[in-house]
């Protein structure tokens, strides 16, 4: 019978070895599945069987204060993991599925600190980012698949922001990824009746000159973030988007005018995380748009953006990624 504690801290190591941001146990057909995400990439990594998987999650379940005799519903944890490098948090969630629950982790490193501009395949890039935000008011969004380095990305401009400025800043976020230095942060929690839209309103009667929204979920949420920009805070958030042309097109779904978006949308970047060959593991590049490119978008819908692709073919050229990710 398999050690629920051992194979559990052997498999996150392996998944923190790997670079992974999530570890996904998927009950299949007559055992569980074992996947990481690594680069964004979903991978299968091993199979276990049923009676090996029920050590393991009740264990999870236990450490990360779940209620172990629940099954019926769905439930969220969290518990830390150190290894010889770097403090982790792992953020948890338990899905009912038949026959055995589901799990998902995610990992979230906390005293691994890149700086800002080594995120960047390319640091021009990184340049035109914090020239972008460097305003007093307006919102910045960005957009980009799980794992792809958002919330990084942002604490990396708050932090440039703060190097340069002294500034009352606070966070929404949900789960909160890493403590912040001179940031108020607030953790999200539906079920204590604080959402977004609750934590925002809050946020704003607290004087704040930058906000940061982990994520723009809803039309409340969109309309409170404008309305933040509108009356002369700094807000930088995410949302789900396929790219940034669809962050525009997210945006008039939730019932924003074209003025409004016109009047305050700092820019829209989309983010891609690629493995490189050297000398780092992974660094990102960006899709942004601003300018005459942001206008057509937001009033004609009309855009035409290749980026990533010259960009990739950029970063091949220069020895940095290989040819299977050339489209």
């Amino acid at each position: 019978m398999v050690n629920g504690a051992r194979f559990s801290k052997t498999i996150l190591l392996r998944a923190i070895k790997n670079e992974a941001s999530d570890v996904h146990f998927c009950p299949e057909s007559s055992y569980i599945g074992v996947y990481f995400r690594i680069h964004g990439k979903r991978r299968r990594v091993q199979s276990i069987p049923f009676s090996e998987y029920q050590s393991v999650l009740t264990h999870l379940k236990f450490s990360s204060g779940m209620d172990i005799g629940e099954i019926r519903r769905p439930q969220d944890g969290r518990m830390e993991l150190q290894d010889r490098s770097d403090f982790f948090s792992l953020r948890l969630s338990t899905l009912p599925a038949d026959p055995l629950e589901s799990l998902a982790i995610r990992i979230l490193p906390q005293s691994k600190e890149i700086p800002f501009k080594q995120l960047f395949l390319f640091p021009q890039q990184a340049k035109q980012l914090i020239h972008l935000i460097h305003n007093k008011s307006g919102i910045f969004l960005l957009t980009g698949p799980t794992g792809s380095g958002k919330t990084t990305t942002l604490y990396g401009l708050l932090q440039s922001l703060l190097q340069q400025q002294s500034s009352q800043v606070i966070s929404l976020e949900d789960p909160i990824e890493r403590k912040l230095e001179n940031v108020t942060q607030i953790q999200i929690n539906e079920k204590a009746n604080l959402s977004y839209q609750i934590g925002l309103r809050a946020a704003l009667r607290h004087d704040p000159d930058i906000l940061m929204i982990g994520e723009i979920r809803d039309e409340g949420t969109a309309r409170l973030a404008f309305h933040a920009a509108y009356t002369g805070h700094l807000v930088l958030s995410t949302l789900h988007a396929k790219d940034t042309a669809g962050t525009i097109h997210r945006l008039l779904e939730f019932g924003l005018n074209q003025q409004d978006i016109h009047q305050v949308l700092l820019g829209v970047a989309a983010i891609e995380l690629l493995p490189i060959l050297h000398p780092t593991n992974r660094a990102a590049i960006l899709e942004i748009l601003t300018g005459d490119s942001l206008s057509k978008a937001i009033h004609y819908q009309s855009y035409s953006l290749t980026r990533f692709q010259t960009l990739r073919r950029k970063a091949y050229a220069l020895g940095f990624i290989d040819k299977t990710l050339i489209p």
